[in-house]
């Protein structure tokens, strides 16, 4: 199938540049690809809005009843000093960065499903359930993907439902898979995209929704906070707590995978979470309706890779547009994908397109997204190098006092896998169990996610080696992917008498991509399982 543009990934960035293109020119074909089962399905994020590329792309939003409903009344900021002590930070200490006056919370995959109408509406072909699992190459050009087949059993032979994958072909390529994307990953690798970058920095999203009685719900307000749990473990990161409409609340934990004790179990950093008492309050006698989780990007401009290379581009969160100093990134990656599609437009009125899209690099860096990263670029490293409290009060003096401007760029060179201390030299740690009111395991949890694959379909959890998991990772940090997964994808069998085995449940995924990112030896690859495999989130 032959377009003009192909899109990989239906999130905020793909389908922005999906309308953009047909605002700018109707008789361009354009078809986006969505592995999700549809649109939304595999959307994650807390998610405060700002809404000023949906302003420029739709000005008339609120007449097309987007899905954005809910203003954000109130701002707090809590530092948790313990499972029962905290602090609520005054607004002026906060990094201007923090601040919500004028934005939205939202559900992400409600406002995804909204642009892909639209986007249909302006004469895009939407292909839900359907993977792009391999890059096409023509001397060393980018010329499409390719779907992955469909009804292949466990050993990759053909079943009787065999489909074999299909290929589409387009004058340019645009890969907007989000956070950690696996092709934009092989992309990166392929053409050297980050050749004197930082590498990549991540944490792990865990997000649940609940229903909560009239008294304890306040439509507007957001909570951030820092400190506990995570920093008995030295760990960084912190937590979110939104009031949607219709009585709902999401509520979730970020925890930065730079973290080096291998007993540190993130799910259950988040079930402690939801006890401290000044979190508790809002989901006392609620009712937890949905449950996720997600990789995020958050190495900011000093891991941003090239965006372009011959025959396409990464976008949005593929490429690691996020700002993670406000904690929001569908904004960035909005306009990240109208600045491709403004770019493909304009190469294609020339005479002759060129097949490398350069002229994306400087109006890429003309944009506001660019200049809003370039001033809080310091914001990550320093909670990497002071942690939560110096790192927040530099931010305050870099981001407030000079708005961006000091004369240094801080670096963060250590890749978030490195680092992990030996079982030996780490403290154990001894979670509660959960009481299934507040706090619910790893398999009640992915049961509300609705996640599902085919179970007899090639694994999509590649290891490079199936020794290292007990040979190195067991024996030296007790095989850590049995904690930092928030699904329970990854065991270890024990058996009196016989070997420990690593078990991997690949029907678990809720593809969060932190096995990609996390593994200390590097030894797993995530890929697409079969189309429309996965969670199927309902409104995260």
């Amino acid at each position: 199938m032959q377009y003009d543009v192909v899109i990989v990934g239906a999130g905020p960035a793909g389908l922005s540049a999906a309308c953009k293109l047909k605002q700018l020119d109707e008789n361009l074909s354009v078809c986006v690809l969505e592995k999700g089962s549809e649109v939304g399905a595999h959307i994650l994020s807390g998610a405060v809005l700002e809404p000023r590329a949906l302003e420029e792309l739709f000005p008339n939003w609120q007449e097309l009843e987007a899905p954005v409903l809910t203003p954000v009344s109130e701002d707090h900021i809590l530092l948790l000093h313990s499972d029962n002590k905290a602090t609520k930070v005054p607004g002026f200490f906060a990094p201007k960065t923090m601040h919500n006056k004028g934005n939205y919370i939202i559900s992400l995959g409600n406002l995804c499903r909204w642009l892909a109408e639209q986007a249909e509406n302006l004469g895009v072909e939407i292909f839900p359930g359907f993977a792009a699992a391999e890059i096409l190459f023509k001397d060393n050009e980018v010329y499409g993907v390719a779907t992955g087949d469909m009804g292949r059993n466990s050993a990759g032979e053909e079943k009787d439902s065999f489909e074999p994958g299909m290929e589409l072909h387009a004058r340019y390529t645009l890969f907007a898979e989000g956070c950690r994307g696996h092709l934009g990953k092989q992309l990166i690798e392929h053409y050297h995209l980050d050749n004197g970058k930082d590498p990549q920095h991540y944490g792990l999203g865990i997000k649940e929704l609940w229903k909560v009685p009239d008294a304890q719900h306040k439509p507007g307000l957001v909570v951030h906070s820092a400190g506990w749990p995570l920093s008995e473990s030295k760990s960084t990161g912190g937590g979110f707590l939104y009031h949607l409409e219709d009585n709902q609340v999401a509520i979730g934990l970020i925890t930065d995978l730079s973290y080096s004790n291998p007993f540190v179990s993130p799910f259950d950093e988040f079930q402690r979470y939801k006890h401290h008492p000044e979190i508790k309050r809002y989901l006392e006698n609620g009712e937890r309706i949905a449950y996720g989780a997600r990789a995020i990007v958050k190495g900011g401009l000093q891991s941003q890779p090239k965006m372009h290379f011959p025959g396409g581009l990464l976008i949005g969160d593929d490429a690691g547009t996020l700002n993670f100093a406000k904690i929001k990134g569908t904004h960035t990656a909005m306009k990240s994908g109208m600045v491709a599609a403004e770019t493909i437009t304009a190469e294609l009125k020339k005479e002759q397109a060129e097949a490398e899209l350069t002229a994306f690099s400087q109006n890429y860096r003309n944009s506001w997204a660019w200049k809003e990263l370039h001033l809080q670029r310091n914001f990550g490293p320093a909670q990497h190098k002071f942690g939560n409290l110096l790192g927040s009060a530099y931010a305050f003096i870099d981001i407030n006092i000079f708005n961006g401007c000091l004369p240094w760029t801080l670096n963060d060179p250590s890749p978030d896998h490195t680092g992990m201390l030996s079982k030996e030299q780490a403290q154990k740690i001894n979670y509660p169990k959960p009481d299934n009111t507040l706090s619910f395991d790893k398999l009640s949890s992915v049961f509300l996610s609705n996640t599902n694959h085919e179970e007899d379909q090639p694994c999509h959890l590649k290891l490079a080696d199936a020794a290292i998991p007990i040979q190195q990772n067991y024996l030296k940090f007790d095989e850590p992917a049995q904690r930092y997964c928030p699904a329970g994808v990854y065991e270890i069998i024990e058996s009196e008498g016989q070997e420990p085995k690593f078990q991997i449940n690949a029907q678990n995924c809720v593809h969060c991509k932190t096995c990609d990112i996390k593994d200390p030896a590097q030894n797993i690859t995530w890929v697409t399982p079969e189309g429309s495999g996965g969670p199927n989130y309902p409104n995260m």
